[in-house]
């Protein structure tokens, strides 16, 4: 008889300082696992995830996207989220939502300052950590140096999982010592529940570009990444509102208990109303394309139509709303009109940018447009 595997579903997201080498790993990881045909490069402007021209322009991500792959035993959700401060926002919105986070750090520059702004914001929202440091083909990326910089900046808790030592593991949490005094090692389920509750970061070393690494990475996810428990009731987390080509409004939801079907009534509140709306479609996206599907389980991440009242950090069914962004723009600027635009037309256009980044606080004060951004970046 063959032995009969349950396949587990994880949504990972990929979480790096700007110009680390975050979408480069992103697309090998697709790549290695037979989801890409063609290994897209950033610096070519053709990257699979990099769909909006500005992206591809600058070379970085502004917008989370999201790609399907599948490993041997596991479906992954991946959600590659911007690393440029100025759409930090749009990054944690991501966060709550992700059973765990690849943290990528650059082995040409170590541990940035924004990497400790990210490392802040796991713990916040008690994400598991898995860190990958790329780059490791060029001069001056030493593994012995990075693991005593990742110690020293992140947590003492990070583990080299090249070969990983089960005394070294085992020195992370009491329970896990005892057991490994006792019978000299340790079950993969043991360090699993490490991993979840945050008292074992494993790092792995290679090269998005080179593709070095990338398979022992992608084992290590599947051995050692776990899901949640999730309750029978409905809950969903709506981490993002977009638009297609044709203009229909997508709210971006992960399923956080019980199943959504197409045609199922949402229930939501706006302000005091209470409001209920049907799931026209349910779509599943990887990259610029998606398939419709019937139902969504818990665990999964769909883009929905037909819903015209959610909003980012909304949550529906069983989960609360967000509290909101721990990291809020500082600049308010005054929106001047100087191709004869009409201001309610405008203001009607950046209310649509505000639905889909609510950090922006469009505000109409005496007849001037007025909006709040992290920076130079976001204002283009």
């Amino acid at each position: 008889m063959k032995a009969n595997f349950a396949m587990k579903h994880i949504c990972i997201g990929i979480t790096a300082h700007v110009d680390a080498g975050k979408t480069t790993l992103s697309e090998a990881m697709l790549y290695q696992a037979g989801a890409l045909k063609k290994l897209g490069r950033v610096d070519h402007q053709d990257a699979f995830l990099d769909t909006f021209a500005l992206e591809r322009a600058r070379g970085i991500t502004i917008f989370s996207k999201q790609a399907e792959f599948s490993l041997p035993h596991t479906e992954v959700t991946l959600l590659d989220t911007p690393g440029h401060v100025d759409f930090s926002a749009e990054m944690e919105r991501t966060l709550q939502v992700l059973d765990c986070a690849v943290l990528v750090i650059s082995g040409t520059d170590g541990v940035q300052a924004h990497t400790e702004t990210l490392w802040q914001l796991l713990r916040r929202y008690r994400v598991p950590v898995f860190v990958f440091v790329t780059k490791m083909d060029l001069p001056g990326a030493e593994r012995a140096a990075l693991m005593d910089d990742l110690r020293a900046h992140l947590s003492g808790a990070c583990v080299d999982f090249t070969d990983p030592d089960p005394e070294q593991i085992a020195l992370c949490d009491e329970a896990a010592l005892e057991q490994y005094l006792d019978t000299g090692a340790l079950s993969d389920e043991t360090v699993r529940a490490l991993i979840r509750s945050r008292k074992l970061f494993p790092c792995l070393f290679g090269s998005g570009l080179k593709l070095t690494g990338v398979d022992a990475f992608l084992a290590a996810l599947e051995r050692y990444a776990a899901p949640p428990e999730y309750p029978a009731e409905f809950g969903a987390k709506v981490f993002k509102i977009t638009r297609d080509a044709q203009g229909a409004r997508l709210t971006h939801m992960k399923i956080t208990g019980g199943t959504l079907h197409t045609k199922d009534l949402l229930t939501g509140r706006d302000g005091d109303a209470v409001w209920q709306e049907k799931a026209d479609q349910l779509r599943l996206y990887s990259g610029a394309k998606f398939r419709p599907v019937d139902m969504a389980e818990a665990g999964s991440v769909v883009a929905v139509t037909g819903l015209s009242k959610t909003f980012p950090g909304q949550g529906l069914g069983t989960e609360p709303d967000w509290a909101g962004a721990v990291l809020q723009p500082v600049l308010t600027y005054r929106v001047e009109l100087t191709d004869g635009t009409d201001p309610h037309t405008a203001l009607q256009k950046l209310r649509q940018l505000e639905e889909e980044d609510p950090q922006l606080h469009i505000v109409w004060n005496n007849g001037e447009i007025h909006a709040q951004l992290m920076g130079e970046v976001q204002m283009e």
